[in-house]
């Protein structure tokens, strides 16, 4: 009975042990599921450089601490970094941390315990060899270039790397707070340097290749004007882009040099012509036009102007047989040589103009197919021998300016344009031919008018009183007479001419 009661309890016990081990591998299973899910959730936590952690230690060794820092990756932190001003490690495995991140790879996390001394240290070296920029402020102007305070570090930046462009003033960089890559790092973080313009020139790069697949010839976009050059200009496309236009290229008008059409900095429309891809070279080469985004005022002109139009233009260019006045910006008409003037003869067009003078024109016609428009200033300014005969009939005295002497005569100026001609046989006949032995260019005289041809555009003069008196005036009457049927048959033929 005694031993019954014995097996009875045994049976018991064991019943109680397997309950207890059922427990044990239930509790087992919540407690390897819960790992699992505190994997995942590890897995799914992404950290960054500089990023503030708290982690567990999960072993200690000879120089590193090893923390779980809620990653893939289990972090290191340098041992005497957390040890007591003694040299004694106040932590064991199980301790919580508050770590920084000073940098990651696919296998380790490396940790500080603040962002400053070693650990910045070793964040700038890391990154002088990833080329991963950094900032930094411009604290002061030292010889050749700038100091610059990068995570508590003093770096150096040379004069010649701090822009992409040249550096004038370099005050304007002080206390500002820009992005640089380090491009030396030295001595434990004692020797550092540098460079924003590498940075920026990298950047450009990019920006560049970006934009460069943005466009295509015959494309019009819009520039600024950063560079004006005598043969000229360079246009900022994007930056790192640049295209020129010739200076043929600026304006539909004639254009000497490109301040003429365009100002520094001014931002333009311009007309993509060229993207010229050469083997080495940082940047294509582009050519643009800025005329080109505009209507060809050729095309217009046969509704602008007519034939007969009086127009106001400026003498753009001075030529042998004549000068080029452009009487709407790209278009020039050329005014010949003896188109220029009625008042006296023309030799050579700058005798009497000037480049950029502003003359009056009349339309004499125009040639669209090549072109071409020919002027008159003349007849502008209308032609003085139309109505000379009337104007200055037979037998008439009027006073007149010497011009000019010659071996035959004296060429006396009426008025501008109207010149006749004393001649020396006829002054012979003079009452008093010591008058006309006198005169010098310049003196004025009084003469008669005893024969006028307006269509032959001759003035023959007479002295007012000869040593024949009544017989000349006779003569006067008689070429007068013989003038007033010259004249109406003159007059007959412009009225038909003019119908």
């Amino acid at each position: 009975m005694q031993n019954e009661e014995i097996q009875s309890k045994n049976l018991q016990n064991d019943d109680i042990q397997n309950e207890n081990f059922q427990n044990e591998d239930f509790e087992s299973e919540e407690n390897f599921a819960d790992l699992l899910d505190s994997y995942d959730a590890e897995e799914s936590h992404d950290i960054r450089q500089g990023d503030k952690i708290n982690g567990t230690i999960i072993a200690i060794g000879k120089s590193s601490v090893y923390v779980s820092t809620g990653s893939k990756s289990d972090g290191v932190v340098d041992k005497v970094e957390l040890m007591d001003e003694n040299g004694h490690l106040p932590y064991n495995v199980g301790d919580k941390l508050s770590l920084y991140v000073v940098s990651l790879n696919e296998s380790e996390v490396i940790l500080s315990k603040a962002l400053s001394g070693a650990g910045y240290a070793f964040m700038l070296e890391e990154a002088s060899l990833n080329l991963t920029p950094v900032e930094g402020k411009v604290s002061g102007i030292i010889k050749g270039g700038f100091s610059v305070d990068i995570m508590g570090k003093r770096a150096f930046c040379p004069v010649s790397q701090m822009d992409a462009r040249y550096v004038e003033n370099q005050e304007e960089y002080l206390g500002k707070t820009l992005s640089f890559l380090i491009t030396r790092f030295s001595e434990g973080g004692k020797n550092i340097v540098v460079s924003r313009r590498d940075l920026l020139n990298r950047e450009i790069q990019e920006s560049r290749e970006i934009y460069l697949k943005t466009i295509s010839e015959d494309d019009i976009v819009q520039g600024k004007v950063i560079k004006l050059m005598p043969y000229g200009a360079f246009i900022e496309l994007a930056p790192g882009v640049e295209g020129m236009a010739h200076i043929s290229e600026l304006s539909w008008s004639r254009v000497e040099k490109a301040s003429d059409a365009l100002v520094q900095d001014e931002l333009v429309n311009v007309k993509i012509l060229k993207i010229e891809t050469k083997e080495g070279a940082d940047a294509p080469k582009i050519s643009l036009s800025v005329r080109q985004t505009t209507q060809n005022p050729w095309d217009r002109a046969e509704q602008t102007f007519a034939i007969g139009a009086q127009l106001t233009g400026k003498v753009v260019r001075l030529a042998p047989f004549g000068a080029f006045v452009e009487i709407a910006p790209g278009v020039d008409g050329l005014v010949h040589l003896s188109e220029i003037s009625h008042t006296r003869r023309v030799l050579k067009a700058d005798d009497v103009l000037e480049q950029g003078q502003m003359v009056q024109v009349i339309v004499k016609d125009i040639d669209l197919k090549n072109k071409r428009i020919s002027l008159s200033m003349k007849d502008a300014h209308g032609d003085p021998w139309n109505g000379a005969q009337s104007k200055y009939p037979t037998g008439s005295v009027v006073e007149g300016k010497v011009e000019k002497r010659e071996k035959f005569g004296l060429f006396i100026n009426l008025e501008p344009g109207i010149t006749g001609l004393l001649p020396g046989s006829v002054m012979a006949k003079a009452s008093d031919t010591s008058i006309y032995d006198k005169l010098k260019p310049g003196d004025m005289v009084n003469v008669m008018v005893s024969e006028i041809s307006e269509e032959n555009r001759r003035i023959s003069l007479a002295p007012p009183e000869t040593k024949e008196g009544s017989d000349w005036k006779k003569f006067a009457e008689s070429e007068s007479k013989t003038q007033s049927i010259g004249s109406m048959g003159a007059l007959l033929m412009e009225a038909m001419k003019n119908k």
